[in-house]
């Protein structure tokens, strides 16, 4: 498993993979892929809960789902995603929740959406013990705010603001820095000032890594960003399987006879 000193160590030197996972199978195959990092997103919402936005998710949550990873995983580090309201209202809660992820979860890390709220918050939580990976450019936590799901960063205003932001959060002690829908350049610029890596999610390729949600890279996701690619068709293949457990059932071919078994002492039991 590479320590989050180590997943600092990364930066320029060589791709740091990252995926989201939220149960157990899915962390097992993801780990035995030798992905550098887990992320138990709050993207649990959208993919697992059958919410709309992430806005929904509780501490409890997010906490099951850290804990289903955290048993399976042996390799990754695992980086739980802290839900909305979670952290930056009072600091004493934010403190207690993100360190319930590492105390009885089993998680290495906690990701916060960032904004000037949480420059001071990080340094906190370092001082005490919990790693932070910062996340700026789009965070949709703050869907209601957007309107939707918008690239970020695209005015020199703006631009200059995450830039600052991440300067910021570098200097309070995150190990990482996640970057979300923000333009290709901007990404470009941040890593290359930056001493920590940068992760990215549509923020390029000169990021010091990448990171997919699970169910977009594996090609489960009914709907995928545009920033996202499906290395397999999983979907399509839970389908097929489906459908021929269907025909079986209905045709009478499943159960067959190597599916079911037989007690002689049964034999006229009436």
């Amino acid at each position: 498993m590479p320590t989050v000193r180590e997943l600092r160590s990364m930066a320029g030197t060589e791709p740091i993979t990252m995926l989201t996972a939220y149960d157990a199978p899915t962390a097992e195959i993801v780990d035995e892929a030798d992905v550098d990092v887990i992320l138990v997103g709050d993207s649990v919402g959208n993919t697992s809960l059958g919410y709309e936005t992430t806005v929904p998710v509780t501490v409890d949550d997010v906490a099951r789902h850290v804990g289903a990873v955290a048993r399976a995983t042996e390799d990754a580090l695992v980086v739980a995603d802290m839900p909305f309201l979670s952290f930056g209202v009072d600091e004493a809660d934010s403190l207690e929740n993100a360190g319930r992820m590492l105390k009885e979860e089993g998680a290495a890390a906690v990701k916060l959406e960032c904004g000037p709220h949480t420059v001071e918050l990080t340094e906190k939580m370092v001082q005490l013990g919990i790693p932070v990976m910062a996340h700026l450019g789009l965070t949709p936590q703050h869907v209601n705010q957007y309107g939707g799901y918008p690239r970020q960063g695209t005015d020199r205003e703006d631009a200059e603001r995450i830039l600052e932001l991440a300067r910021a959060h570098e200097d309070a002690g995150a190990f990482s820095l996640v970057l979300e829908h923000v333009p290709a350049n901007l990404a470009a610029e941040i890593t290359d000032v930056l001493g920590i890596p940068t992760i990215g999610i549509g923020a390029g390729p000169d990021c010091d890594g990448q990171v997919l949600v699970v169910d977009d890279a594996v090609g489960l996701s009914e709907w995928s960003p545009s920033f996202a690619k499906q290395f397999g068709d999983v979907r399509g293949e839970m389908r097929a399987a489906v459908e021929e457990y269907v025909e079986a059932v209905e045709s009478g071919s499943f159960p067959a006879e190597d599916h079911s078994h037989e007690e002689g002492d049964l034999d006229e039991l009436y």
